[in-house]
């Protein structure tokens, strides 16, 4: 059994934190996304692993996934999943494999799709019943057994929608060799699923356990840090003076917070410096984020990102790589503003 990770994608739905750089290495719990799927697999005993990117994100991902050993993957052009699965035949041979979405996190990781992969099984898929189906691939099913598959339905079948993992034979590789653009203009791992379906092959679905997210939204990252942060052991490496730290909260090697409050559960990364502040609960930073002077939770602060003397709390809110807020003295009494494309701010 192989694993293939896709993270070529471009994550316009979070922009502009992914103007510069991809989704799945935006850090949510102090960790790239991407790191839990890799661990998924790594946990399942999936070792030979291969990430496909795009030439937009794979220094990015390469730098995110420096300490593990995988095989990068190079897809030119977006052409949808069932592309970025065919860009990897070479690497796929004639393994099972198991496909997930780089931006996909499952609370309970992926044993459970992997068991139901049975003799006379051709496809697994994960489901996952939401509110808003016509925004997923949509199944319905017969039993345990999936007999259409759509996606993105204007006026969906079912509730329960593919979940970003699928586990297949590679039967699916010669399905999708005679694929063709959807009206998208991409090639749809549902179209492939549905020729499996189409061939009398057995597509199982299987619904997920605990919670899954899929990160495609600035709150879908929010809510995705806080499920991860309630599983949080608490644990203090970096130096801590003159300050309470109650519940869970994880300090580490080389952070530095002084004379503040931090409520858990709550990431202080490395290198990070919290002094005379406020951390509530459900808030990350970052290595070498900084909180000076200023009142922040249930927010994500990235890396070098920086809230210093500011007079109202921030909450709900995702400061990028290098994000700057700070109060500014002396007149104009005024505000001051540099924003990229499809930013978001909120003035009280």
């Amino acid at each position: 059994m192989k694993g293939l990770i896709l993270a070529a994608g471009r994550g316009t739905r979070l922009r502009p934190l992914t103007h510069t750089r991809p989704k799945p290495v935006i850090r949510v719990a102090g960790r790239p996304i991407l790191h839990y799927g890799l661990e998924n697999l790594l946990q399942a005993g999936i070792n030979e692993i291969g990430v496909v990117v795009s030439p937009e994100t794979e220094k990015d991902i390469r730098e995110a996934l420096s300490g593990y050993r995988v095989r990068y993957i190079l897809q030119e052009e977006p052409q949808g999943l069932a592309h970025a699965v065919a860009v990897a035949r070479d690497f796929l041979g004639q393994s099972p494999f198991v496909l997930y979405l780089g931006d996909n996190l499952f609370q309970k990781g992926i044993a459970r799709f992997l068991q139901a992969f049975t003799p006379g099984v051709s496809a697994v898929i994960a489901l996952a019943r939401v509110e808003n189906p016509s925004q997923f691939g949509v199944a319905v099913l017969e039993g345990a057994r999936i007999v259409r598959l759509l996606e993105k339905p204007k006026e969906p079948p079912s509730d329960l929608a593919v979940a970003g993992v699928y586990v297949f034979t590679p039967e699916v590789l010669e399905v999708i060799e005679g694929l063709k653009p959807s009206a998208r203009g991409e090639y749809e791992i549902t179209d492939a699923i549905q020729g499996l379906i189409d061939r009398g092959k057995r597509v199982v679905g299987v619904e997920v356990e605990g919670w899954w997210k899929d990160t495609g939204r600035p709150q879908d990252l929010l809510d995705a840090n806080r499920l991860i942060l309630e599983e949080l052991e608490p644990q203090v490496e970096g130096e801590v003076v003159e300050s309470q730290l109650t519940g869970r909260v994880v300090v580490e090697k080389g952070a530095r917070v002084r004379k503040s409050t931090v409520i858990g559960p709550a990431f202080i990364g490395e290198g990070a410096v919290v002094e005379g502040a406020y951390i509530g609960p459900f808030t990350s930073l970052g290595p070498g984020a900084k909180v000076v002077r200023s009142e922040v939770e249930y927010s994500i602060l990235e890396d070098h990102a920086i809230l210093e003397d500011v007079a109202l709390r921030l909450q709900e809110s995702i400061l990028g790589v290098g994000a700057q807020v700070k109060n500014r003295d002396g007149l104009p009494r005024a505000h001051r503003l540099i924003l990229g494309d499809l930013s978001q701010v909120e003035l009280a």
